[in-house]
């Protein structure tokens, strides 16, 4: 345990954004996860609007820095030719 009051509210910041990234990770997952039943379904206007959906999430969670620029990026890049494969 720490010591040093500094370290102290290090611990407590650290357990509260480690919550934040959990929570936009689970989101983003579970966006993901409609997506792909809906292309699984082969609905491409349900797989177009869930495409929206985790955009969105992505961008979000980029911009928190729970992800980097240029994985937010390919994962959006992914989802979309899949979506443009479909038609």
């Amino acid at each position: 345990m720490p010591n040093i009051k500094s370290a102290k509210k290090r611990v407590l910041v650290t357990k509260t954004k480690t919550l934040q990234n959990k929570m936009f990770k689970t989101e983003l997952k579970t966006d993901i996860k409609k997506y792909n039943a809906a292309l699984e379904a082969g609905d491409k206007a349900a797989a177009t609007e869930a495409l929206k959906a985790a955009t969105i999430e992505i961008d979000k969670a980029t911009s928190k820095g729970v992800y980097h620029k240029k994985n937010a990026s390919r994962k959006i890049s992914r989802l979309t030719l899949a979506v443009n494969k479909l038609a």
